[in-house]
């Protein structure tokens, strides 16, 4: 009984393993890719602090530093939990071999004092000479040669359980120098992680006398994308208007062009009239309606995770909202980003995500704002300046829509990229691909 609970407990830990492998991978896989994120935020925050003023781009970068800095932590420290889980399973295993071990230095103790007790020439002829019959003589010198076999089987037995034993012993060395490596890793990111808190620090006394013309500039800018915002609901609206138009047009030909149905007489098809069931209108989207937005919604939908970066650069602010606390005790300096706004150098091309039709060319100050509709998802790309499309156009993935504009502090260039699913902004991010 306790061997059968021994072997379901052991397969059961072999399952956690194999389970655990799987998941260090990804753990690893993760690392990565937060640490070349790491990478491009330190690249955007030199550029940043290089300025001649401080900004609040400044605070918003470290913010996003000491995020991925804290979750790098976090994936080494499970890291380290898969590592003692397989040091223990690795325990376990050896303590299952060496009980193996055991056994079979037992067994063949026994055989070997059996052999002595029954040692000499004359037990084993005596013992073969002793058969009933010339098959029974046959069968014991078949027991005696498989007696033989068994003995040497016992040894190769003995002999590969030991080999198993000093391999899993030499694993569990690696395992410890990996640990003690992960470990040496988890210090030095905590070091990093103590100096980017140093530098928000630093940078945040900075601003605090500048404090009113950060509310300033965040004004402006929640205004700009409130303005945004605004020509983005326009543009959806007049969508929305023009395809319910479309429906109603269509809706009128079928019914000038469908024939007028014969009166029906008679009680029973009075009767069957008035028992029939009503349901309710099912709730109609004119931005879903033919059979062509049907398909590109589809298609859409079924790249979510995979669209292409409408522009070569890196994130510089994420979807969202942001709270900047300038002090303990200060109200936080709100930022609510509708869209993804990415960094780049002026002039950079501006591409289309996906395939669509251009719903709206639009003018913010001295940017440019082309929103492009894919069924009942559109995307605006704002900033632009170039712009080679126009309203109606049907373009393709990766088409060139116009340049991107210049930053804000006129340090690069600059677009912002928002998506929404008919009126309702969603993260972006999710639908692009990774770098």
């Amino acid at each position: 009984m306790q061997k059968k609970i021994f072997i379901g407990v052991w397969m059961l830990l072999l399952t956690v393993s194999a389970v655990a492998q799987v998941e260090k991978e990804k753990i690893e896989k993760e690392k990565q890719e937060i640490q070349n994120e790491i990478k491009e935020i330190e690249g955007m925050y030199n550029k940043v602090q290089g300025q001649t003023r401080q900004s609040i781009n400044q605070l918003g970068l470290i913010k996003r530093k000491l995020d991925l800095q804290n979750r790098v932590l976090g994936t080494i420290s499970r890291e380290i939990k898969f590592i003692n889980d397989d040091l223990y399973l690795s325990n376990i295993e050896i303590y299952r071999l060496q009980k193996q071990l055991d056994t079979l230095k037992e067994q063949y103790a026994k055989s070997i004092v059996y052999t002595y007790k029954n040692r000499g020439t004359f037990n084993f002829l005596n013992f073969i000479f002793s058969a009933n019959g010339f098959a029974d003589a046959l069968k014991r010198i078949a027991y005696l040669r498989s007696y033989r076999t068994y003995r040497q089987q016992q040894v190769e037995n003995i002999q590969e359980t030991q080999r198993k034993i000093e391999q899993r012993k030499e694993e569990m060395i690696g395992k410890k120098n990996e640990k003690n490596k992960v470990l040496d890793a988890q210090a030095d990111e905590a070091k990093k992680l103590e100096g980017t808190k140093r530098e928000q620090s630093l940078v945040v006394n900075q601003l605090k006398s500048k404090q009113k013309d950060i509310e300033k500039e965040l004004t402006a800018k929640r205004k700009r994308f409130r303005d945004l915002q605004n020509q983005i609901d326009a543009i959806v609206r007049r969508a929305k208007d023009e395809a319910i138009r479309e429906a109603k047009r269509k809706a009128a030909e079928e019914a000038a062009n469908k024939p007028a149905d014969k009166p029906k007489t008679g009680n029973a098809d009075v009767g069957a009239v008035n028992n029939k069931p009503t349901t309710a209108p099912a709730k109609t989207n004119y931005l879903d309606l033919t059979e062509a937005d049907v398909a590109l919604n589809d298609n859409f939908e079924l790249n979510k995770g995979k669209l292409p970066w409408p522009v070569v650069g890196d994130v510089k602010l994420k979807f969202g909202r942001y709270e900047y606390y300038l002090s303990e005790k200060s109200k936080p300096l709100i930022d609510d980003n509708p869209g993804v706004t990415f960094s780049t150098n002026p002039g950079t091309p501006v591409k289309a995500v996906f395939k669509g039709e251009v719903a709206g060319v639009s003018r913010l100050a001295d940017e440019v704002i082309v929103v492009i509709r894919h069924g009942k998802y559109f995307t605006t790309y704002s900033n632009l300046t170039g712009v080679t499309v126009k309203k109606g156009d049907q373009v393709s993935q990766g088409q060139v829509l116009g340049r991107a504009g210049n930053d804000d502090e006129g340090n690069g260039g600059k677009i912002d990229f928002i998506l929404m699913d008919e009126s309702k902004n969603v993260n972006p991010e999710i639908w692009l691909r990774r770098k």
